[in-house]
């Protein structure tokens, strides 16, 4: 079953905020995330909030989904006030947003442009299982305003994608590609995984060609991370395969980024590399840098100006909250100052833009000219006051970060 929520401070059943959650409204850059938690089955690897048919039980529907989520919408826009909030981006995630009709997807879409507008230009994205979409549904998921599709490609190699519990057939994700192109998407990407148990490095450059070759613009690519609670870490302690190796992974990440440069993407966050900056996940750039966003669906992780709130996770108690003309909150956390910069700190570093010098703490100090005269630093950056990570201080982004948080 999916993950725990964080524990918090209770939030109030009107979904209010604080006064300094809204002091600064407006200012900084505004994006929502819908959450849609229904997948066909559970991938063996996942711990994300999703929920089968079997595991949905009653008062929860995939019918009735997109109502509820556009009276989370609703819900935002009086908890926000009358702030001028355009929205720079929408991002549908899960589970499988794919699941419901293109139509209930449009109609979500267009209750945010109601409520908010649209920025002109603003890019709206929906994740897809490659086997969950065929021309005519891509076609009117363009039509209904999407502007990229994000599909879960993670392997080439059948065996892989088997004992990652995927459905599709290694060559559909490449289909996939191509079918968004001719509905009209012009930016298309593709996630992969890499260091599954039973990967070789020949497998993984062949994912990584696939890919390649199917045309998309952005490529993200992660390690296998084991989740507590999931199918495959309960196979991984029975015995029935290795756990993935941190230096393989390594391994794994310098073919990645050599692969994808010689075909033109460059790396601008640690795990994600687009052709141009046009095809950067603008998305997740407004996380990266500090934006706003609402995130409507249970379970669905906010955050405006410092303050941060979850909704419940199941589906049928998110659907009787806001039936009941409640939000659908679980519980909150008010940012400290120190807490904000921390997290700053974590996400700017990850970028090709990097982290200003003048902002380390002056207890840090030392271990950024250690970095530097480790390469993992880039000097000429370095000389501009900003802090950019070599292709090896990447390989070693989360221990630095550590120490320079201590």
């Amino acid at each position: 079953m999916p993950s725990t929520l964080p524990d918090g401070d209770p939030a109030p059943p009107s979904g209010e905020l604080p006064d300094s959650a809204l002091r600064d409204l407006g200012e900084r850059p505004f994006g929502f995330y819908v959450h849609v938690p229904f997948c066909v089955t559970r991938c063996g690897y996942c711990d994300f909030n999703t929920y089968t048919a079997a595991e949905l039980g009653p008062g929860a529907s995939h019918r009735d989904y997109a109502d509820t989520v556009v009276e989370e919408v609703r819900l935002a826009r009086r908890v926000l006030g009358e702030a001028e909030l355009p929205v720079e981006t929408v991002f549908f995630g899960g589970g499988t947003p794919t699941l419901l009709p293109p139509e209930d997807l449009a109609r979500i879409l267009a209750a945010i442009d109601s409520e908010f507008g649209l920025r002109p230009g603003a890019e709206v994205t929906t994740e897809a299982n490659p086997e969950s979409v065929d021309p005519s549904y891509l076609e009117k998921l363009r039509h209904g305003g999407f502007t990229r599709v994000s599909f879960g490609m993670q392997s080439a190699r059948e065996h892989v994608l088997r004992v990652l519990d995927r459905r599709h057939t290694p060559g559909r994700a490449a289909a996939a590609v191509r079918e968004a192109r001719q509905a009209g998407f012009e930016h298309v990407n593709l996630d992969l995984i890499y260091s599954t148990p039973g990967e070789s490095d020949d497998d993984w450059r062949a994912s990584l060609t696939a890919a390649i070759e199917a045309g998309p613009d952005h490529v993200s690519a992660y390690s296998l991370i084991v989740e507590d609670g999931t199918r495959l870490a309960a196979r991984i302690r029975r015995g029935e395969l290795p756990m993935p190796d941190d230096d393989v992974a390594a391994d794994r990440y310098l073919i990645a980024d050599e692969l994808l440069a010689q075909a033109g993407f460059r790396w601008y966050e640690v795990s994600n590399w687009a052709v141009s900056d046009a095809a950067r996940c603008r998305h997740n750039l407004l996380y990266w840098t500090g934006g706003d966003w609402w995130a409507a669906g249970p379970g669905a992780h906010s955050h405006v100006g410092g303050t941060r709130w979850w909704n419940v996770k199941h589906p049928a108690a998110y659907a009787q909250r806001l039936a009941a003309g409640l939000s659908p909150a679980h519980a909150r956390e008010v940012l400290e100052q120190d807490d904000r910069d921390a997290e700053r700190l974590m996400l700017e570093l990850r970028l090709d833009s990097g982290y200003p010098l003048a902002d380390v703490a002056p207890g840090a100090r030392t271990t950024v000219a250690s970095a530097l005269a480790r390469g993992l630093l880039e000097p000429e950056p370095f000389k501009r006051g900003r802090l950019v990570l070599t292709l090896q201080g990447r390989l070693l982004a989360d221990a630095l970060i550590r120490d320079l948080l201590v």
